[in-house]
């Protein structure tokens, strides 16, 4: 006979210390109430718990997390019990993959916290677009003394470094209730855009040559008025959670220039909205994500013939080995595609990795076409889309110097045309999509259409 599930959560007291240093643990009705659970208890009632289990299970496997960084060390008290009896065994190999299968997949309740994250993080990237925006038109003012005989006031802020972009979008998502951010917030100007997981957040933006200034004012900000930045680009890779679930966005956007993006800079940001674009027109259950991966990885390859960047048959001193199909087979798009096309999301941000990308996986290349090993390194993901995953479609384009290195013989590349490129850095823009039985909801709300984020920018709109 089937026995009922049931679930034990096993809470701290609350102690004299906890009610003095910080927020005390909720009550054991508070938290029998909070969480979906058969009982709840405290701690030193566990081993009286397990050794109950083990009179009425003698020979059941205890399954565990596994001991790592990520999780507490099970105390030998626990395990001993289990151990002494007859037949009892102990195991971490299953539980951890057993809870990321559960998690693949998400309930409408998963999906609203996923949402309202997205929401807050995608109106907090809009916010910093639009600080940008004011001060290109000068609709940021300060008051008489502001930064030097008082603070400056949230309204006096200016977006001149990287550190000052990260704490307005920080502050926006703290604004609307969303305490933590999801991640290390990556916020990259200029070439630093090439790298991926940039945490820094430190430098400011590039600035072009002093413009005349009134010498008679010694107020810093009179002289700052003089200065503009060199064109630029912005990438925020940024997402707060809700409730312990993730959001992930990315946006890049233009710095000086009038808050328009260079010749070079706008090539590079279509192409790779092009990318996303191509993706989401594929996106629906039963598609396999290496699929998915490919296109954008061609879309990226044609893109960078009609640019000059890579040859085409028809090139000086060209042929065939310069076809589309010839340099996606050669892998040198890595170079400047390395990372994968997006992964699984939920309460982490690079969620349930072991049943995203399984060590063993029948999936792979029944039916479809791979394309260069290269491509798969570092893609999270390698499943067909079901309805009720939640993933994120992130493309980008660098010009990264180290990745740049091994392809820079590449028969494939017009070297001087690279060089015209190489100053914009990088470029990624990311969504968060939740995979519908039609096809896929964008649950990321900020735009990214190049018209849109250069009026934002510029202060137009």
């Amino acid at each position: 006979m089937a026995q009922t599930p049931s679930i034990d959560l096993f809470i701290p007291k609350i102690e004299l210390a906890d009610l003095m240093w910080s927020v005390p643990p909720p009550t054991l009705d508070v938290a029998k109430e909070t969480h979906d659970v058969t009982k709840v208890d405290h701690p030193d009632t566990l081993p009286a718990a397990i050794e109950t289990l083990t009179k009425a299970f003698p020979d059941a496997l205890f399954h565990t997390l596994p001991r790592s960084p990520l999780f507490p060390t099970i105390p030998d008290q626990y395990t001993q019990t289990v151990l002494a009896t007859e037949g009892g065994a102990v195991t971490d190999a299953f539980l951890l993959s057993a809870i990321h299968q559960a998690r693949l997949i998400k309930d409408e309740d998963e999906i609203a916290m996923i949402r309202h994250a997205n929401h807050i993080s995608s109106r907090a990237h809009e916010t910093v677009m639009r600080v940008l925006g004011s001060a290109v038109k000068g609709g940021i003012q300060r008051g008489a003394g502001a930064g030097i005989d008082r603070p400056l006031l949230p309204g006096e802020w200016l977006i001149e470094k990287e550190a000052e972009a990260e704490a307005i979008f920080v502050a926006s998502c703290r604004r609307e209730g969303a305490v933590h951010q999801a991640y290390l917030p990556i916020v990259a100007a200029a070439t630093r855009a090439s790298t991926l997981h940039y945490c820094c957040n430190d430098r400011e933006f590039a600035w072009g040559p002093v413009q005349p200034h009134d010498h008679r004012n010694h107020s810093e900000f009179a002289h700052a008025g003089g200065k503009e930045f060199v064109p630029q680009v912005l990438l925020i890779d940024a997402g707060c959670e809700w409730s312990c679930y993730a959001s992930d966005i990315t946006r890049t956007m233009p710095v000086g220039n009038g808050g328009k993006f260079s010749p070079e800079a706008r090539d590079i940001y279509e192409l790779v909205l092009e990318m996303q674009k191509s993706a989401m027109d594929i996106i629906k259950p039963g598609v396999h994500w290496d699929a998915v991966h490919l296109l954008c990885h061609r879309v990226l390859v044609r893109g960078f013939q009609k640019l000059g960047i890579f040859k085409s048959p028809d090139s000086p001193a060209s042929g065939s080995w310069n076809a589309e199909e010839a340099i996606l087979a050669s892998g040198v798009s890595s170079a400047f595609f390395p990372h994968g096309l997006g992964h699984s999301l939920g309460m982490d941000v690079h969620d349930v990795p072991s049943v995203s990308k399984p060590a063993v996986n029948d999936t792979i290349g029944k039916g479809i076409e791979l394309g260069h090993s290269s491509f798969y390194d570092y893609l999270r993901l390698r499943l067909p889309l079901e309805a009720g995953m939640v993933v994120t479609v992130e493309p980008g384009c660098y010009f990264s110097p180290h990745l740049l290195a091994p392809v820079r013989e590449s028969k494939h590349i017009n070297h001087d045309v690279l060089k015209r490129y190489e100053p914009v850095g990088g470029v990624r823009i990311e969504d968060v999509v939740l995979i519908t039985d039609g096809g896929f909801e964008n649950l990321t709300t900020v735009k990214s259409d190049t018209e849109w984020v250069e009026a934002v920018c510029s202060g137009e709109i």
